[in-house]
């Protein structure tokens, strides 16, 4: 592809893919990879993150050429332009990408650009695991009773972006149809309404579904848990539920039971190495992850109930400044903090770069460099338990080191070198 205004590096290889039916990639030791630092406290946690990510690289052997790429703020001081062609041309042709928080400006044509992204690229499923970090305060007793993985649904629901604003002539045609045309004639209350659409759709949720159930496999974990609300709207989210069970039943064969065939044929017995899939209420599941914490390995649920279900996993663990996430589309990845841009501690060296030196981490696992994700993961943990942290941790801790976000992700980057 040819670009505007970024620089493709001179060294480094593309990843490609060599099978286009199984989406399998070719994984170069000296890949490009593009960049976005983001907005806000990304121009602080997207250096320190670089720097971390490629200690890990090189201590295993490998290299990154990082490929800087523009969005939000800087979008628009390079380009004039909220989210530039360049940006999403260049995370489609390189497939794994990383970047920071962004920060949507009012009247930009854009409800998220966050979710634009993903939209654009087909970024379907927004994965968020949630463990606990040794020495990270916590508001719970039991913290490193907390490992779960949210597979959250992202291109429907309703972040869909299919809505319209009340007092427009839309949004009258909108409520004319449904109350004359489809019957539901006492439902809108008098006076202005704004009325949003809520798509779930069986190709949504079957590749949703199946990449949890993959993972879950490919990872030893016990259960994946569909997260619905079903008993109330039967026609999407109980779909999800349905559609859901039948890709387990379907496609999976003696790899994986469900609950019901659990209870009917075993009497609750699970056989050794079959996964179970079940199904929760979602009101119900933001309760079971704190009372029944360990009996739930990976989520899988559409988008407003996965934002809703990971951020309160993540309050457990300590908050979302240490939260990681990844984007994964086929054979596309784009590894991104789940906090936001917190402006107001933009470019003050303060701010904790851990979420986004973790979502570095996942995208290493999605290149297969294993050795390298555990270095990270194993060199930010033992630089916390230390007492060696920034400013939001050190607060709730006695007898910690208060570090910048430079001088931590440096700190990790000394464990790192011890470590390998």
């Amino acid at each position: 592809m040819e670009y505007d205004k970024i620089e493709v590096p001179d060294e480094g290889e593309p990843i490609e893919v060599v099978d286009e039916e199984r989406i399998e990639l070719d994984i170069p030791d000296h890949p490009i990879i593009p960049i976005l630092h983001g907005d806000g406290i990304g121009v602080d946690v997207g250096p320190a993150a670089q720097t971390v990510l490629e200690t890990a690289a090189r201590a295993t052997g490998r290299d990154i050429s990082w490929l800087r790429v523009y969005a939000g703020e800087s979008g628009r001081e390079k380009y004039d332009e909220n989210l530039p062609e360049d940006t999403v041309k260049a995370i489609k042709e390189f497939r794994v990408a990383i970047k920071g928080p962004l920060t949507t400006p009012v009247g930009s044509g854009y409800r998220s650009l966050n979710v634009a992204l993903r939209q654009r690229l087909d970024f379907y499923a927004n994965v968020r695991p949630t463990y606990h970090l040794e020495g990270v305060p916590s508001p719970v007793s039991k913290p490193e009773e907390m490992d779960m993985v949210t597979f959250r649904e992202n291109t429907e629901d309703l972040y869909a972006g299919i809505e319209w604003e009340e007092g427009t002539d839309e949004v009258e045609q909108v409520r004319e149809f449904v109350e004359d045309e489809m019957g539901f004639d006492d439902t809108f209350h008098e006076g202005p309404v704004g009325i949003g659409v809520k798509p779930i759709s069986e190709k949504g949720t079957k590749r949703l579904v199946r990449r949890a159930i993959d993972y879950a496999l490919e990872h030893d974990r016990d259960s994946v848990t569909l997260v619905h609300k079903g008993n109330i709207m039967k026609f999407t989210e109980g779909q999800f539920r349905d559609w859901g069970y039948e890709v387990a039943r379907e496609e999976y064969g003696d790899e994986v039971i469900t609950e019901d065939t659990l209870w009917e044929e075993r009497d609750g017995e699970t056989p050794e190495d079959v996964l179970v899939v079940n199904d929760r209420i979602a009101d119900n599941m933001l309760q079971q992850v704190l009372t029944r914490t360990t009996q739930y390995d990976v989520l899988a649920t559409m988008n407003l109930n996965g934002d809703y279900i990971s951020d309160a996993c993540g309050a457990q663990i300590g908050g979302l400044g240490i939260a990681p996430g990844a984007n994964f589309g086929d054979a596309r990845c784009l590894a991104e903090p789940v906090h936001g841009s917190a402006p107001k501690y933009a470019g003050q060296d303060k701010v904790n770069p851990t979420a986004m030196i973790l979502s570095g981490e996942m995208m290493f696992d999605y290149l297969g460099w294993t050795d390298a994700a555990n270095l990270v993961r194993d060199a930010v943990e033992a630089t916390i338990a230390a007492g060696e942290v920034t400013y939001d941790l050190e607060r709730n801790l006695e007898d910690a080191e208060k570090l910048g976000t430079s001088e931590f992700a440096d700190a990790v980057v000394g464990r790192i070198e011890q470590l390998a």
